[in-house]
């Protein structure tokens, strides 16, 4: 496998990632865009399955979205699904005149929240010849009323969110909280994640765990179980009944307008992120429907 440290700009910012090749000489390869959890950078799981997946034989690439990591743009640090789905297009855009890759055989891989931001540009792009998403998490109105306690819940969280992004507009000041945290109740994910906690595993110094307060009322808004009677492209889900939110990757699934499978293997949702054998499993089903779908 070779890696090469790229940039390629999206809309004015200037991002930063990883394009991991197969040691190969025969010609163009498959592409694939490969991005993570919601606030991560690179290195917590995207370029580890990218890594994978080039050894598999693709161009796969991991890369830092908009203000996040060592990508450009301001302000930091904040969650913004229509932001981040314009930074995979423009991803795309970038292996597509790659000279290593075929830019007719261009995929998608989604691990957890990026699972709603790669079904989004599929669903605009035809570019997209394959859709994988791996321990998805992807919701709308009713599944966030479940997950963040109640619609009440919601809409506090919602106010918050919309007082910090006018307090940023006034000021240029970013509230920020964690995003895990085992002492602050504010926290987004207000519990001890090993994954993110551990210097061993996600919590490495690329990752600030911070969230912005703002990005509340696009994330709780967000509803990419709509998009799934818009994509067409053969699409491969890996998850379990274990990790986040299964009855979103159900209904997902049930309402895809094209090819889709769904492999419901064992682990919980971090196992995903860098455990055995869930890595494996999911690379290698991700892998297969590669194969079958960008070989022509």
């Amino acid at each position: 496998m070779k890696h090469e440290r790229v940039t390629f700009d999206s809309d004015g910012a200037t991002l930063v990632g990883n394009l991991y090749l197969p040691d190969t000489t025969a010609g163009p390869v498959p592409g694939v865009v490969v991005a993570g959890t919601w606030t991560s950078v690179k290195e917590l799981m995207a370029d580890r399955y990218a890594q994978r997946l080039a050894g598999y034989g693709y161009a796969a690439l991991s890369f830092d979205f908009t203000g996040f990591g060592e990508s450009e743009g301001e302000p930091r640090d904040v969650e913004n699904p229509a932001r981040k789905v314009a930074d995979i297009h423009h991803a795309l855009t970038f292996l597509a005149a790659h000279p290593a890759v075929d830019r007719d055989r261009l995929a998608e891989l989604g691990i957890c929240a990026a699972a709603m931001y790669m079904a989004d540009n599929a669903a605009h792009d035809p570019r997209v010849k394959a859709l994988a998403l791996v321990a998805p998490w992807l919701h709308d109105a009713t599944i966030c009323e479940a997950t963040y306690g109640g619609a009440d819940a919601v809409a506090a969280r919602i106010t918050t969110g919309r007082e910090a992004r006018a307090r940023y507009d006034e000021t240029g000041e970013v509230d920020y909280v964690p995003v895990v945290s085992t002492t602050d109740p504010r926290a987004a994910m207000p519990y001890d994640i090993d994954f993110y906690l551990n210097p061993a595993r996600g919590g490495v110094p690329a990752w600030p765990n911070r969230f912005a307060v703002m990005a509340w009322p696009d994330w709780l808004t967000y509803d990419a179980i709509s998009l799934a009677p818009q994509i067409t492209q053969p699409t491969v889900i890996v998850h379990s009944t274990d990790a986040a939110i299964p009855e979103g990757a159900s209904r997902f699934h049930a309402s895809l307008a094209g090819p889709k499978d769904i492999l419901w293997s064992q682990g919980t949702q971090f196992d995903f992120y860098d455990q055995e054998p869930q890595v494996t499993t999911a690379t290698d089903t991700v892998a297969a429907h590669l194969r079958r779908h960008l070989h022509h």
